[in-house]
């Protein structure tokens, strides 16, 4: 059996036996290194070369301040903001579902996250107002995508430690496609809501409008001090998520007033906690990734798909497809650092951005967070409105559409994902 194939069918065989994929990943190199009589010093030294990048602190750092911020109640605030503004029209709980998804998508940099904390509130009020439990429930799932495309994003941190490109630039690509996904979501919520008997929402007046985006400035400050520092050249991404992690403690601590000494405490060790998670994925998906390439095998499959695409417009479909596949199964961080070896040498050969690859790649990452088997956003959803997973398959249908036509339109015309960063001329 060659060294390719002992390597994807321990992979298979532990997934099979429904080992965790970050040591299936792991565990599966390993058996892979011995069976090609690598030296075993290599496994420790490749599993801390993974994640001893300066690069990667961003992740610990933008998990603190999205926790931070949750804790101290800027998911409410964002919600009373939006629905201050467009909770009376029709379907408007659907819009300030979307609306407050993008905003908190941009503090938090997490799609499980962003779910987790507006859907406990938009869900049961969406219900109460007359939309469908599985309607609620998908749209909050599949919104909460949109926490990976709009940054801060940890997969874009990611796919730039592994791509080499700037994480600046990267970060920038992402806000038009997030924007748009969140677009695509609005209208299919509103022609769903065309047939439902739906509770209108007290018009609120100019007063209540300020007032609400008043208390809700200081979480909407967020996003700019992360952006604006970094594109005003103050501080990189990851000092950037640093000065947003202190900026939040301050903000929770001095203006809101509801995070204490003991709740910071509990902040860190959460933190630290979802971070190990992330870099423990990190280190074993770094390492099969590797040992694919030393061995060969990444420029294999990279010269396989170069010939069975032949154009450009072929191998982005082969690569929306895979991705589409490996999104039902994978998580975003595995992912990436599986397929991006293969997909970004050939992408370079054909002239396709290696910034809107990496763009392209994180929205096929976003849509598997609603598919199943491993679809994370819809397990929250239904542990937030008790449905089933049955149920909320079937309902997420249409915003799977909406998804997959924002997908399609980026995928081919890169110009989208490509126009703010080259309007401001970032590098």
């Amino acid at each position: 059996m060659s060294i390719a194939s002992i390597l994807f069918v321990s992979f298979a065989v532990l997934l099979l036996l429904n080992v965790p994929i970050a040591l299936s990943l792991g565990v599966s190199s390993l058996v892979a290194m011995l069976a090609a009589e690598l030296p075993m010093d290599l496994f420790p030294m490749t599993i801390y070369a993974n994640i001893g990048k300066f690069t990667l602190l961003a992740i610990p750092f933008f998990m603190l301040a999205g926790n931070t911020m949750e804790k101290a109640g800027i998911s409410d605030k964002l919600i009373n903001l939006a629905n201050a503004y467009v909770g009376h029209k029709k379907g408007g709980l659907a819009i300030v579902g979307v609306i407050t998804s993008c905003f908190f998508a941009a503090i938090s940099g997490s799609g499980p996250a962003t779910v987790a904390s507006l859907g406990v509130i938009v869900i049961p009020a969406m219900i109460n107002a007359g939309y469908t439990k599985g309607m609620s429930s998908a749209l909050m799932a599949t919104a909460g995508g949109i926490g990976i495309i709009i940054p801060p994003s940890i997969p874009f941190v990611i796919y730039g430690a592994i791509a080499g490109v700037s994480i600046g630039k990267i970060f920038m690509a992402g806000i038009v496609p997030g924007l748009l996904m969140g677009a695509a979501l609005i209208i299919a919520s509103l022609l769903m809501a065309k047939n439902m008997d739906i509770k209108p929402q007290p018009k609120a007046s100019a007063k209540e409008r300020w007032l609400a985006f008043k208390d809700a400035i200081w979480g909407l400050m967020m996003p700019v001090i992360i952006l604006g520092g970094i594109y005003g050249g103050f501080f990189t991404p990851t000092e950037a998520a640093a000065v947003s992690a202190v900026y939040g403690i301050l903000v929770g601590v001095l203006v809101y007033k509801k995070l204490s000494i003991k709740d910071l405490y509990k902040l860190m060790v959460d933190s630290a906690v979802g971070s190990a998670v992330v870099m423990f994925i990190v280190a074993c998906a770094g390492l099969f990734a590797w040992f694919c390439t030393t061995t060969g095998i990444s420029d294999m499959a990279s010269q396989l798909l170069l010939s069975v695409s032949g154009s450009k417009t072929m191998f982005l479909l082969i690569v929306n497809i895979i991705l589409l596949i490996a999104g039902c199964f994978l998580d975003a961080p595995s992912a990436l650092y599986i397929f991006t070896p293969i997909m970004l040498p050939v992408a370079t050969q054909l002239g396709y951005d290696p910034i809107a690859l990496g763009v392209v790649m994180t929205m096929n990452l976003a849509i598997g967070m609603i598919t199943p088997p491993v679809g994370v956003n819809l397990y929250v959803a239904c542990g937030v409105s008790k449905i089933t997973l049955g149920q909320i398959s079937k309902a997420v249908v249409p915003y799977l559409v909406a998804s997959l036509a924002v997908l399609f339109l980026i995928t081919y015309v890169p110009d989208i994902i490509m126009f703010l960063p080259n309007m401001m001329g970032i590098k």
